[in-house]
């Protein structure tokens, strides 16, 4: 027995069935298909029976209650709707292409609901197609695995036509309300690679927020003009974000991109704007010698750790006579970024720990990496943010992430509650 049937029997052992499955009827089948030789999977496996005999007779059933009365009876009217032969049709579910007939009626008024007029797939595989697509398969790879493990051909552009159905919910997901006020926001953007006319790459906006409940928001996705990230494009993205209801934020976390604490200031003006300590000091990294990393690593490391902001003036002024000469480049961008630096410094470590760094919002641009990756380049703006939408609506698939979230903020929402008193009640009304 394959491994598959193997999983396919032990599927249907399980004690925990839905009510109203006969265990011993099941036990039966099995064992009769065994005792034929018949496979439980593939092609004229049982379970591809068994899906032909259940649509059929969930098909025989809505025409019994369009019509009124059962087959070979008579009905009740002279000259009543009555029953008009089948017809055949091929139909793609989750264990592989399956022929069924569906009854047809005289007056053609019969339209079926398990599987509807022109209908070639079951909801299943339209499911199996969005979480492949989630996962980063393109559309050859998604029809080539339909084919070789459940010998169902799907093409390519209905694979694509599946992957649109989702256009509408993301146009609703991007244009949601929001909450009043968020303790802290991430901003960035991800870099992909669009076909206007020629390949090119284009910045993704990603707006990732923490509820005052602690759970994890993705406020929205955005795709940019080509010229990479910018602060002027980042305005509109939170002017947006304010007209969907957002009305203030305790701290925005972003990268240090300049002319970004100025929008964000136009649009939050009570909001601190918090440089990612990740991006500087790999941004420091980028002005000196692989062979000093680890030093400069370890003569920075006492200056954002610093109890207080003059600490961390004094601990940066010895990095700077020390390294300064050597590196002026590396003094110069942490002199520019100084002021968007030191907010964190006056909070609790429960702050600090939080919003040192954007890798809240590193590990959803990953997972969004990883999806885009095996694309190459989109022939659009469109292909580009619905494969994006799919990869964040399966980052949390069991609720996991959910939960461990909220674990990890809750001594920090205590801490922003003291801290920025009073303004995080709006989202609790």
């Amino acid at each position: 027995m394959t491994t598959t049937e193997a999983k396919a029997d032990a599927a249907v052992a399980k004690s925990d069935e839905p009510a109203g499955v006969d265990q011993d009827l099941i036990g039966q089948l099995v064992a009769q298909a065994r005792g034929q030789g018949l496979d439980l999977t593939g092609e004229g496996g049982l379970l591809q029976q068994l899906t032909k005999r259940v649509l059929e007779s969930a098909l025989e059933g809505e025409i019994t209650d369009h019509l009124g009365y059962d087959k070979h009876e008579r009905a009740a009217v002279a000259g009543a709707n009555f029953r008009n032969g089948h017809r055949t049709k091929t139909v793609t579910t989750e264990v592989g292409p399956v022929e069924i007939d569906v009854p047809r009626d005289r007056e053609g008024t019969f339209e079926p609901k398990i599987v509807r007029k022109r209908q070639r797939r079951l909801s299943g595989v339209d499911e199996m197609v969005l979480s492949l697509s989630a996962k980063g398969l393109t559309h050859g790879e998604i029809s080539a695995h339909l084919a070789e493990v459940y010998g169902a051909s799907v093409s390519k552009q209905t694979i694509s036509t599946i992957t649109d159905k989702v256009i509408d919910g993301m146009t609703e997901w991007q244009n949601r309300p929001l909450d009043p006020v968020y303790p802290v926001i991430f901003l960035d953007a991800i870099q992909v690679k669009i076909r206007d006319g020629q390949v090119a790459n284009r910045p993704i906006y990603v707006a990732l927020a923490v509820t005052v409940d602690g759970t994890r928001d993705i406020l929205g996705l955005w795709a940019g003009d080509g010229g990479g990230e910018g602060a002027k494009y980042w305005l509109q993205v939170l002017t947006e974000l304010r007209n969907r209801g957002v009305a203030d934020a305790c701290m925005v976390v972003c990268d240090g991109l300049s002319g970004l604490p100025d929008a964000v200031a136009h649009v939050w003006p009570q909001a601190l704007v918090q440089t990612c300590i990740v991006h500087l000091l790999r941004n420091s990294f980028r002005y000196a010698g692989r062979q000093d990393w680890d030093a400069i690593a370890r003569a920075l490391k006492p200056v954002y750790t610093a109890p207080t902001e003059s600490a961390a003036t004094e601990r940066w002024l010895e990095f700077a006579e020390e390294w300064g000469s050597k590196y002026p480049a590396i003094v110069r961008l942490w002199e520019n970024a100084w002021a968007e630096f030191v907010p964190f410094l006056q909070f609790d470590p429960e702050i600090r720990t939080v919003v040192c760094s954007t890798n809240a919002i590193e590990s959803v641009n990953a997972r969004i990496r990883r999806a885009v990756k095996a694309r190459g380049h989109f022939p659009n703006e469109q292909a580009a943010l619905k494969c994006v939408y799919l990869a964040i609506m399966s980052l949390d698939p069991t609720g996991t992430g959910r939960r461990r979230w909220m674990k990890r903020w809750k001594p920090a929402l205590n801490a922003f509650d003291i801290a920025f008193e009073g303004r995080l009640a709006a989202a609790r009304n």
